[in-house]
């Protein structure tokens, strides 16, 4: 039978017991908080600056120790107050919802719902909440959580809660385990498919935890005597809630003390039985990401093959993020102890191990499965679950149906990564405190009087290197040994000794301790990730031995000879299923030049949906686009090409000039002219005009947006509450900014690139060619003036031209950044030292003579082009159809964020795909606002002169300072511009400008 999940159908549920709340029960008139949606918000997205709300830590420490029996169950009945949008709402309540007894309350992703309680007696309670995870866009569930209209501690700000996922593919019967098992399918290269991911919700109950793992234990909040609300409130997905309860959790017992308690009962140990299951046979996921993998690495690994590709393995890469879990089901014929050993690898993180808290029938059997750690190993081996003394466990379970679910913690190490995150604060704020001194570039002969300047600098060294120094004796205490995980805080806190005792030394050094504390950043980084990799799981008795097969040197020898042999029978380059032409259906063949990962997705896709559906076969071809031109020049090219980028081929460099591709190709006949199909308009309805705009010339269009990309402002909160700076608005905003942070030896980071300039040059009413585009309008008064406004930012404000500017962010250097939004998704994976710490908007605008302002951007982004020689068009333009709409990006979207994680967002150009990414709400909203404004860089023949021309005059401007004036330049190269336009189009028989 197949797996499918059961899916939120508002009308069928509506007659299974909705009810309006407003017509079945009275809410109080008076809401729990006067506190409006729009407050909450703000309290959430500043509480990384306010120093009045605490840490977890902090906060617990202001109470004294005491943990009340009693449990007080918030249901639907104590619903006080709920609004969505900003605005008060009936809130929908369901009765008997999936099988749950009593009411459920549904909250949206953009609500508010409060409930009021009554504590008897005062101290900390746990927070138990049960849910169901009703259809949202894929993603987990987040929240923050209030107590009487205020922010406990930071840990609350946000509050994850998992989904459920499985396969969906058609579920065998279970083998002699227990196990699922499942029939991949193959395609006709042998390999097995890759199946997708379906949700499969259900009621969970869940403790409150800290999305961040730094705190392992379930969070508490300290309540007194008398009424109290909780208000929970949306920050991205949908979720129906049951109810809250506070109480205790309970502790979980040593192994000595389950063990001797088991063995008082009679317990015994099993003998000479196995049961082995299958780690890519995982019957529930918390994640997309979790899916079989393909591992070809070892012979050793079941089922194992050096020719094909088959699903053997689970975990790895994918399982590596705090609070991730796979659930395996198992049988054991009789009841006894059993030993449990699983055939691992984990071979990415060096010097440190990674933890799993590991639960059995929904609890965890005894307190050392809370935190397990795996050590690092180059290779495939064998753990058995067992004490430091290499003890193995007995694990007691009774004759019959089990489950054994493994989820991603921090362990032993939280407090040390903690620790460290909160050293990486301090000094990064000593790094700006210094800076606003030195200048990141300081005179070394220069005496800068850095402690009488900062009295109270040595104290913060001290404090800071202290606590560095205990955090790696802390660490070295865990691991045993000496670790290379060690290397980059010892090397910070050596420099930091150097530093207490003579702090002139930071004039020859800032640059150092610049790169030491970013080594310590990415240290977080890499520490947080917990990457293990399963095949096997053995559940046997203590009697009885494992062998595994092919795990000897000649086997490997054997394997790996296999494999070099059979790379130079098997074409690589072909993804999936490879079909040839028949009377039946056609077949085309699509190019695509990003990466294996996403030609996978795409070929499953395409079989899924589009063969299926259309009775057109598509083989899919990996390749390096910058041959997509010689490949035609040759007559071996594609039927279609996707994912196509400007000139130079690359498809992720096309963030900061327009795509020339598409209308190059057109106009020298290489691509199809899709103006020539009927509902060419009624496609182009999926996207905004601006993404249509380089893609079109004199009413031919050449290709079909794929992905949009425009450039936001993002601000660091915590530096500008610092300096009392407000976020700019406009240019005019940002030229003040400059002024400040210059005068605190910080900088407005934004490179000199096509996008910035094209923004500038529309938000002033400037347009890049004539109406017709015979010429180049870069010579206008109105042009001229936007060329020399861009080139002051560098000459009169000294803006760095070519150092990146996210690391500059990261490291407060650059507190305001203009960049593209992508870079969103790299600092919310890769920059884990500021999280909660910045924040984005639109572009700075430009004051209209009515007062408005224009706050106009440009975009670029990838396309989709049909090659002009290609046999079939009508084919080729379904596949583009299907590939662009908005169900097929949506999924490609999510399936790409599923395998790579949020880093792989893909900026989709289909508008009704992109509302559907799951992007935390308020961030959604702050990108509709700038897409309003986005526009489109136009494309003409010998266009491609105009950036490189207009970049050559401003590297004149910037680097001649006191001889090069702005306008001559610009107007000297807006003739080469004209000179290439006119040549080019008598080239191609078009008419030239008089």
């Amino acid at each position: 039978m197949k797996r499918n999940a059961a899916r939120l159908n508002g009308a069928a549920h509506l007659l299974v017991g909705v009810l309006i709340l407003s017509l079945m029960m009275a809410l109080t008139t008076d809401a729990a908080t006067d506190m409006t949606m729009d407050e909450y918000d703000e309290l959430v997205s500043t509480y990384s600056v306010d120093d009045s709300i605490l840490s977890y830590k902090d906060y617990a420490a202001q109470f004294e120790e005491n943990y009340p029996d009693a449990q007080i169950v918030v249901t639907a009945e104590n619903l006080d107050r709920y609004d969505e949008a900003d605005e008060t709402a009936d809130p929908v309540i369901y009765t008997d919802y999936e099988g749950l007894e009593g009411d459920s309350v549904y909250t949206s992703d953009d609500s508010l719902a409060e409930f009021t309680f009554t504590v008897e007696e005062e101290g900390f309670y746990n927070m138990i909440l049960e849910y169901y995870p009703v259809e949202g866009k894929s993603s987990s569930i987040e929240r923050a959580i209030f107590i009487d209209g205020e922010l406990p501690y930071e840990e609350l700000a946000l509050i994850s809660f998992n989904r459920v996922w499985t396969y969906d593919v058609e579920e065998g019967e279970a083998d002699e385990s227990g196990s699922a098992t499942y029939d991949w399918g193959k395609d006709n290269q042998g390999n097995d498919n890759k199946p997708s991911m379906v949700e499969a919700p259900e009621w969970l109950t869940s403790h409150v935890y800290d999305s961040d793992g730094y705190i392992t234990s379930p969070l508490t909040v300290y309540l007194t005597e008398g009424e109290h609300t909780v208000s929970l409130l949306s920050e991205r997905e949908p979720m129906v809630v049951h109810s809250i309860t506070f109480g205790q959790a309970e502790e979980t017992a040593s192994y000595e003390e389950v063990k001797a308690e088991q063995d008082a009962a009679g317990a015994a140990d099993t003998s000479g039985i196995t049961v082995t299951i299958e780690g890519e046979n995982a019957t529930k996921t918390s994640s997309q990401m979790l899916y079989p993998i393909q591992d070809q690495s070892s012979p050793s690994v079941s089922p194992s093959s050096a020719k094909e590709l088959l699903n053997n393995t689970i975990g790895g890469n994918s399982w590596r993020l705090v609070g991730q879990w796979i659930e395996w089901e198992f049988d054991v014929p009789e009841s006894g102890y059993y030993n449990i050993s699983l055939y691992d690898a984990q071979n990415t993180v060096r010097g440190i191990y990674v933890s799993r808290r590991i639960s059995i029938d929904g609890e965890v059997p005894f307190e050392e499965m809370e935190s397990y750690g795996f050590t690092y190993s180059q290779s495939w081996r064998e753990d058995v679950l067992s004490d430091e003394e290499g003890n193995a466990y007995s694990f007691y379970l009774e004759a019959g149906h089990h489950t054994i679910r493994m989820e991603v913690v921090l362990g032993d190490f939280s407090d040390i990564i903690s620790e460290v995150q909160d050293c990486v604060s301090q000094l990064n704020s000593i790094y700006r405190d210094i800076i606003k001194i030195t200048g990141v570039s300081p005179d070394t002969y220069r005496d800068y009087q850095i402690e009488s300047t900062l009295p109270g600098l040595h104290d913060e060294l001290v404090a800071v290197r202290d606590q560095l120094n205990d955090t790696i004796e802390a660490l070295e205490a865990l691991i045993g040994d000496k670790s290379d995980k060690e290397t980059v805080l010892i090397t910070m806190r050596d420099q930091l000794d150097d530093l207490i005792d003579d702090a002139e030394y930071f004039v020859r050094t800032i640059s150092s301790y610049k790169t030491n504390v970013r080594a310590c950043g990415n240290w977080i980084t890499q520490v947080i990730e917990q990457p293990l990799a399963i095949d096997r799981i053995n559940i046997y008795s203590a009697d009885t031995s494992i062998i595994y097969e092919n795990t000897s040197i000649t086997d490997k020898i054997g394997y790996e000879c296999s494999r070099l042999v059979y790379s130079f029978i098997i074409d690589y380059n072909q993804i999936g299923n490879v079909a040839e032409d028949s009377e039946d259906s056609a077949t085309i063949t699509l190019w695509i030049g990003t990466g294996r990962d996403q030609a996978n997705v795409i070929k499953a896709m395409i079989d899924e949906t589009f063969t299926s559906v259309y009775n057109i076969n598509v083989n899919v071809q990996l390749v390096d686009m910058n041959t997509l031109l010689k490949a035609e020049l040759a007559g071996e090219g594609p039927d279609v090409a996707i994912q196509v980028a400007n000139t130079n081929g690359v498809a992720g460099a096309v963030l900061n000039t327009g795509n020339d591709t598409p209308v190059n190709y057109g106009i020298r006949n290489a691509v199809l002219d899709l103006s020539q199909f009927d509902d060419l308009e009624e496609v182009t309805e999926r996207f905004s005009d601006a993404a249509m705009e380089a893609l079109e010339f004199e009413g031919a269009t050449y290709a079909l947006p794929e992905t949009t990309t425009f450039p936001v402002m993002f601000y660091r909160k915590d530096i500008l509450a610092e300096l009392g700076l407000e976020v700019p608005e406009t240019w005019d905003d940002v030229k003040v900014a400059m002024t400040v942070l210059a005068k605190n030896q910080m900088e407005f980071g934004m490179l000199p690139t096509e996008q910035i300039f094209a923004s500038l040059l529309y938000q002033n009413g400037g347009t890049y060619y004539t109406e017709n585009g015979e010429a180049s309008a870069l010579d206008s008064d109105t042009a001229v003036n936007v060329f020399k406004e861009f080139c002051e930012y560098y000459t009169d404000y000294k803006l760095d031209k070519e150092t990146s500017v996210e690391e500059r962010f990261r490291t407060g250097e650059c507190p305001i950044i203009i960049a593209d939004y992508t870079v969103y998704n790299n600092l919310v994976v890769s920059a884990p030292d500021i999280a909660g710490l910045w924040s984005f908007t639109q572009i700075p605008g430009t004051v209209q003579e009515d007062g408005t302002v224009d706050h106009s951007v440009a975009c670029t982004g990838l396309a989709s082009m049909i090659m002009a020689d290609t046999e079939y068009p009508e084919e080729c333009w379904e596949f583009l159809k299907w590939w662009t709409s908005a169900e097929i990006q949506t999924q490609y979207g999510r399936e790409m964020e599923s395998l790579m994680g949020s880093a792989a967002r893909v900026p989709t150009a289909n508008l009704e795909a992109f509302e559907n990414m799951a992007w935390p709400v308020d961030d959604m909203e702050a990108l509709k606002e700038a897409f309003n404004w986005v526009t489109g860089i136009p494309q003409v023949p010998g266009g491609y002169y105009s950036w490189r021309n207009v970049y050559n005059a401003f590297y004149t401007v910037a680097t001649n300072t006191d001889t090069a004036s702005p306008r001559e330049e610009l107007m000297d190269k807006v003739l080469y511009i004209n000179a290439e336009i006119n040549y080019k189009r008598v080239e191609l028989g078009l008419s030239i400008a008089e």
